[in-house]
């Protein structure tokens, strides 16, 4: 057991502190006591403009990654999906703890709520989910809608929007199932690399010894390979989360890994993706493939448009 805690750095919001917490108690479990510092990143402090506009790579960890360079906290607990494709050489991801359910889910305080209803108003703050809701629900309108969880559903509650989209895991997480009125399935609302899990960041110059400690009693191998898959797939994209493309890795029967991946457009009228599938121990080179098989069957035009319409 390590003489004083292991620092554990995370956004301020009640579910990054829930993640923190869930983190904590495993690492307790393993013998290894920690103590929680909660940080403001850009991305909580700027709620007026989309996450496309204030530049969305490393909006949500930055300020995490610098106490870890200073040496002020060990590890940074981040939402997988939140954490850039391409880490700076000092830091590296340790564990990705075990997947929750990697839905998108359609939230509203309306019990009979319907997504094919003409007028509805859907808030959401992801270019992903705004592009495909163009695409399969196009009578929808849809307004920016930024903050906390429970920022969003006092918006919702006040009249901003008739519903939300956002991800299963953090509303079931934070104990809201009951607001869910729609499930949508992914192999048409394919989620972004990373939804569901949590991620364990830290210095590459941390003990390697305590690193082995942390990395045995957080880290889930099956959800691991996943990621490496789908994360090498949004690397080779070049894309963040201010891009629309979306991929989803899951593990066959025979123990490989079958990736969906793709990309569309700010408007929804293109859409181009594949399903692939290699040996898990392959799964980078996999999440590279099938990138590049999205690239050049018009991919690489849409990313071109989507760039020169945000100058």
């Amino acid at each position: 057991m390590p003489d004083t805690p292991i620092r554990l750095a995370t956004r301020a919001s009640r579910l990054a502190l829930w993640q923190a917490e869930h983190v904590a108690a495993l690492l307790k479990q393993a013998g290894l006591p920690t103590e929680i510092v909660p940080m403001q990143t850009v991305g909580d402090k700027v709620l007026d403009r989309s996450l496309a506009k204030i530049g969305a790579k490393g909006v949500f960890t930055e300020e995490l990654e610098e106490s870890l360079r200073l040496g002020d906290t060990h590890l940074a607990i981040h939402s997988a999906k939140d954490v850039q494709s391409t880490l700076p050489p000092d830091l590296e991801l340790l564990a990705f703890l075990e997947r929750e359910k990697t839905n998108d889910v359609v939230v509203s305080f309306q019990e009979n709520f319907e997504l094919t209803r003409p007028g509805i108003v859907l808030g959401t703050s992801s270019t992903r989910r705004r592009a495909l809701l163009r695409r399969f629900y196009p009578q929808a309108n849809l307004v920016e809608m930024r903050g906390n969880l429970q920022t969003r559903l006092r918006k919702l509650e006040e009249g901003q929007a008739d519903a939300l989209v956002l991800a299963y895991a953090g509303v079931h997480r934070m104990g809201y199932n009951a607001l869910i009125r729609h499930e949508l399935p992914t192999a048409r609302f394919v989620p972004p690399v990373g939804q569901g899990s949590i991620a364990v960041e830290c210095s590459r110059f941390l003990d390697d010894e305590l690193k082995n400690k942390i990395k045995l009693a957080l880290d889930h191998p099956d959800t691991h390979r996943c990621l490496l898959a789908e994360r090498a797939f949004l690397r080779t994209m070049e894309g963040g989360c201010s891009i629309p493309s979306f991929a989803l890795a899951t593990l066959t029967d025979a123990g490989h890994i079958s990736l969906h991946g793709g990309l569309v457009s700010l408007g929804g009228e293109e859409y181009v993706d594949t399903v692939q599938t290699a040996p898990a121990a392959q799964a980078e080179g996999l999440g590279m493939a099938v990138a590049e098989r999205v690239l050049g069957s018009g991919g690489a035009a849409i990313m071109a448009s989507i760039r020169e319409a945000r100058g």
